[in-house]
This record gives structure tokens, C-alpha cells and sequence, in this order.
């Protein structure tokens, strides 16, 4: 028996929204662990123009409710591990039947699998803002969110422990074993 699928229904103002459909491999009050397989991009996503995600391949997801960012595994295609990303966005709402809902506010954490973390896309938050397609206090509290993952990545304290524990590997034998 396969575990069950969820729908992560998310935003990016001002109005693009996606639906994503993931494996829920652990469901637990303060983490969600999931897996989305097989993956089809727009295009590869690049950062300082290295490949980090790309058709074909899988990332582990790990949702924290309540809080204001999620953190996937990226792997490419032939499944090396490429880094720890973090999406900045409003905490998960998590509703009955597996249908999940955020909105993205813009910035990432990325630490690359050979290099420091870096925040991602202050530009695309600024024209958002400039926009108004999020208010200030978003705004604000998305940079706070940001600056405070990058301290603690910098400091060794951050990702937590899970994210290193569920490799794609144990993932994916998790996904077997249903």
C-alpha cells in the first residue's frame, strides 16, 4: 500500500498558482515529510549558475507547522545531492484530506552541497513589495525569516537534524515500503 498523496496548493503573487502533489512519508506534529518524484520544471532551476533542480529529479520536503519557510533536499536528475533550499512562505495551512495551502513570499536559503548559504531573491521581494503584492509587515517578517535561517546555517545550527537523517535515499525506501 502506498502512503497517502498530498496537495500542496501554492501562490506566488500576485496570482500564480500551482497545485503539487507529493508522497507524505511521515506525518508528525512538528514536522511533515515529503517526497515529489520524477519532477517536470518550467526549466532547470540554476543558482550562480550551477544546476541544482532539474527535470527528473526528486526532492524531499519537510514542512514544519507554523513556521515561516520549508526546506527541501534537491538532488538532479541521477539523484546526487546538490544542496538544502528554503522557501520562504506563510506557514502551511494544513487542511482535512491532504490539501495543503501557502503562499510563497519570494526569498530562499540555499546551502549549496560545497559552499556557504546565501539568501535568494531580495529582488524579487522588493518588486513584490513595490508591486503590492505583499504588504510591508509580510515583507518584513520574510527578510527576518531569511537573515535568521542565514545566522544559524552560518552558525552549524541550521538545517535541523531531520533534514540530514531523510536522505532521498531513505525516502525513497520509505516510498517503497508504503
Amino acid at each position: 500500500m502506498s502512503p497517502p498523496r498530498v496537495r500542496i496548493h501554492y501562490l506566488r503573487p500576485p496570482d500564480r498558482l500551482r497545485v503539487h502533489e507529493q508522497w507524505l512519508l511521515h506525518d508528525g506534529p512538528d514536522v511533515k515529510i515529503t517526497l515529489a518524484t520524477d519532477l517536470e520544471l518550467d526549466a532547470p532551476l540554476t543558482v550562480e549558475g550551477r544546476v541544482v533542480l532539474e527535470d527528473g529529479a526528486d526532492v524531499v520536503w519537510f514542512t514544519f507547522p507554523g513556521a515561516w519557510h520549508d526546506i527541501g533536499r534537491f538532488h538532479d536528475a541521477r539523484g546526487r545531492f546538490t544542496g538544502v533550499y528554503a522557501n520562504v512562505l506563510t506557514p502551511v495551512q494544513i487542511d482535512a484530506g491532504h490539501e495543503w495551502r501557502t503562499t510563497d513570499l519570494f526569498l530562499d536559503v540555499w546551502i549549496p552541497a560545497d559552499g556557504p548559504p546565501a539568501i535568494l531573491d531580495r529582488d524579487e521581494l522588493d518588486e513584490a513589495a513595490e508591486a503590492g503584492w505583499v504588504d510591508a509587515a509580510t515583507a518584513d517578517r520574510a527578510e527576518e525569516e531569511a537573515e535568521t535561517l542565514l545566522a544559524w546555517a552560518r552558525q552549524g545550527a541550521w538545517p535541523p537534524a531531520v533534514v540530514d537523517a531523510w536522505t532521498r535515499e531513505r525516502a525513497l525506501e520509505a516510498l517503497a515500503r508504503g
